[in-house]
């Protein structure tokens, strides 16, 4: 058994308040759903319990709430799920959420890559891999999407010439500007190949 510890009024929104247990912030509910159960500091009470009278009460909102955030652009699981935590609600409520989300294809991590992969541009295939990665996008999803997807042989080579504009096309130079597309995420294949394009180039000029 838990004991609520406090309960306090939240700043941005005054319909709803933030329920203490054991000293730690457990979760926020709307006042009227405190008054109904008759929530209040120093108050014995199972955390599953709190669980199930948020999941009862705030599902509805946490899924407006949700769809609401979603309407920007698209998220991840992991992302729809760490929002809806910052806002209070316990795993019970977000895991419905979810559920409705997955259900009805708002959120789908596979799509969601396959929508980032086509719109970056000046990065490769490893630099896609890491963006995806920090933005908790599910393992299976970016390895399927990064098993479609090649790297831009032109995007690489654009990049090369923006970067070798002005400078001296010498080994030194040729060897940075190698390592300025692996910084980009550019397979080393890639960048051979743009680096012997670009020196085909040169000499046919």
């Amino acid at each position: 058994m838990s004991e609520i510890t406090s309960i306090e009024p939240q700043i941005k929104d005054k319909s709803r308040c933030n329920i203490y247990v054991d000293g730690r912030f457990y979760c926020g509910v709307k006042l009227e759903v405190a008054v109904k159960y008759r929530l209040k500091a120093g108050m014995q009470i199972e955390k599953s319990q709190l669980d199930e009278i948020q999941l009862e009460t705030e599902k509805s909102q946490a899924l407006d709430k949700a769809m609401t955030h979603l309407s920007a652009t698209m998220k991840t699981e992991k992302q729809m799920r760490d929002f809806l935590a910052g806002k209070g609600y316990v795993e019970a409520v977000r895991d419905y959420v979810l559920e409705r989300l997955k259900y009805y294809k708002f959120i789908d991590d596979y799509a969601y890559c396959r929508a980032y992969a086509d719109s970056v541009h000046g990065k490769g295939k490893r630099a896609i891999e890491l963006d995806l990665i920090k933005r908790g996008a599910d393992r299976t999803a970016i390895d399927s999407v990064l098993s479609e997807t090649e790297d831009d042989a032109s995007e690489a080579l654009n990049l090369l010439k923006k970067y070798m504009k002005g400078k001296e096309s010498d080994e030194k130079t040729f060897y940075k500007a190698f390592r300025y597309l692996l910084s980009k995420g550019f397979e080393t294949d890639t960048a051979k190949a743009a680096l012997a394009e670009l020196g085909e180039t040169d000499e046919d000029n």
